[in-house]
Order: structure tokens, then C-alpha cells, then sequence
């Protein structure tokens, strides 16, 4: 598997990387950090179905809006939405380590190997392939209790529901998990998809706006619990900030990256930015 980030270096790009995300001005249609629950689209043009719904796992809580044409329609919209929620609740079933049955579980066991289900052997790898990209610092295998991929499995579920609706003939949409997100064509107005990122502390701060038509926003950090990322050096909850934010083309391996500069600290910045397109938003220190 390729890894994430390789050849990485300051000021490197590709030619093949998305542009960086633009700086956006006017009502935002997503907000995330500082506690912001807003999934608000803007007016919406008479050509387009718009629906937006929301679904709670035992993994996370996903918002949906998915920005169809009108050649779509609600049926078609309808039945991409089915789609993606299926999907996402499908992942919590089977790779949920909170879940006592799941192949995550069964794994950290010892009950099976992870090349006997494709899906779970795609985890597995992309946890491998951000622990070498990451200097170790993002490392599944260093978690109390054995392989645990929440690092990234949000990002993972969320990329996944995404294929789906493209799948199913959607192009233009958003999913949001907490202070994640990924995006792609345009929202319900027409133009790009308007994003603030409120500093993850600073809720007073002027928010840093950006404009999105591709591309993931993970963040490490603020959901509200302390310790949930563990230093794999020491063992010992990280606590050198309080938030990380990463911007990049795929989402599992923005909040693989945000896990691991977390857990890093204010050195993770030298990783940034990666040859692959991932940039550092925010490494909110304590």
C-alpha cells in the first residue's frame, strides 16, 4: 500500500495534487471546531434537491447533505441516502472496537487474521502505512488492549459512504462527523462549499474561512474527552495539545495525520505540508 505522505517535505507539491483550499467569504454552510454543531446549507437554486439527515453510531454521530440536480430527484436522492447510511451503520456493526463481535474486536483477540476480510485488511494497512508516515507517532498497535484503528475509522466509514453516493449518481454533497468533514462539487447555492474552522480553544477568534468543491478536514482532539489519544512512545494519554486539525484529499488519513500530531506536538508540524496534499489547520497547544 502506498504510503500516505511519502517523500514529504516542506514547500513540495505535485502536479497531480487538488488546489489548496480556498480562503471563503459570506455565510458559511459548515461550520466545525469550538463546539459548532452547524450543518446549515444556504439558499438553495430551484435546480437542485437538497436533504440532510443525520445518524448516530456507537462509533460517531454523521450528518449527511447530500445537493442533487434536478434530473436526480427526491427518489434518486432518496435512495443515495439510504445508501450511505446503510453503509455507515454496516461499518459500526463490523469494525466497531466497542462492539464486542466486530472483526476489530475479534482481531484484537486473536480470533482471526485481517487479510481473511478484504475491508478489514484495508484498515489494517492504512494503519500501518500511517505509523511509517507518521514516525510512529500514530500507532494502532500501541493503544491499552490491543489493535485499535479509532485513529481513523471515522475517516474510513465516512470516505466509504462517500463512494456510495457518488455510487449512486451524487456529486455534490458534504458528510460530517464532529469537527470532521468531507466535501466534494458545490453546495445547495451553487458555488463552492463555504467552511469555517473555528479555532478549537478561541471560540471568540474569527473563524478561518475556506471554500471546498473536493477534500477532508480530520481533527484530533476536541471531542470533549481527555485521554483518548494515547502516546505510543510512553503509553501515557498525549497532552501536549489541546487540538490538531488537518486538511488533505481523503479523510482517514487527514485524521491519521491529526492523531498523530496530536500525540506529537508542535514537532508533528514538520511533516507538513506532504507531497500527497495534506496541510496542518490548527495544533492548538494547552
Amino acid at each position: 500500500m502506498r504510503i500516505p505522505g511519502a517523500g514529504r517535505g516542506r514547500g513540495q507539491r505535485s502536479r497531480s495534487l487538488p488546489p489548496a483550499p480556498a480562503v471563503g467569504r459570506g455565510r458559511p454552510d459548515l461550520r466545525l471546531g469550538a463546539g459548532w454543531r452547524n450543518v446549515r446549507p444556504g439558499a438553495t437554486l430551484t435546480d437542485r434537491v437538497v436533504a440532510r439527515h443525520t445518524v448516530q453510531t456507537s462509533i460517531a454521530e454523521y450528518t449527511l447533505v447530500l445537493n442533487g440536480m434536478g434530473a436526480v430527484g427526491w427518489r434518486g436522492v432518496g435512495d443515495a441516502l439510504r445508501d450511505a447510511v446503510a453503509e455507515l451503520r454496516a461499518i459500526d456493526l463490523t469494525y466497531s472496537p466497542a462492539r464486542p463481535a466486530s472483526l476489530v474486536s475479534r482481531l484484537r483477540r486473536g480470533e482471526i487474521s485481517a487479510d481473511a476480510y478484504p475491508p478489514l485488511a484495508d484498515i489494517v494497512a492504512r494503519c500501518a502505512a500511517m505509523r511509517a508516515a507518521t514516525d510512529g507517532w500514530f500507532d494502532a498497535w500501541a493503544v491499552p488492549g490491543g489493535f485499535d484503528p479509532g485513529g481513523l475509522l471515522v475517516g474510513w466509514a465516512v470516505e466509504r459512504a462517500a463512494a456510495r453516493l457518488r455510487a449512486a449518481g451524487i456529486r455534490d454533497y458534504a458528510v460530517v462527523s464532529g469537527a470532521d468533514l468531507v466535501v466534494r462539487g458545490h453546495a445547495p447555492h451553487g458555488g463552492p462549499w463555504r467552511i469555517a474552522v473555528h479555532h478549537p480553544t478561541q471560540g471568540e477568534r474569527q473563524p478561518t474561512m475556506l471554500e471546498m468543491t473536493s477534500g477532508a478536514i480530520g481533527t484530533s482532539g476536541v471531542a470533549g474527552r481527555r485521554g483518548h489519544v494515547i502516546d505510543p512512545h510512553t503509553g501515557q494519554p498525549a497532552d501536549k495539545l489541546v487540538a490538531a486539525t488537518v486538511a488533505g484529499p481523503d479523510l482517514a488519513v487527514a485524521d491519521g495525520y491529526a492523531t498523530a500530531l496530536f500525540a506529537a506536538g508542535r514537532p508533528g508540524l514538520d511533516w507538513f505540508p506532504t507531497r500527497d496534499g495534506y496541510r496542518a489547520l490548527f495544533a492548538a497547544a494547552r
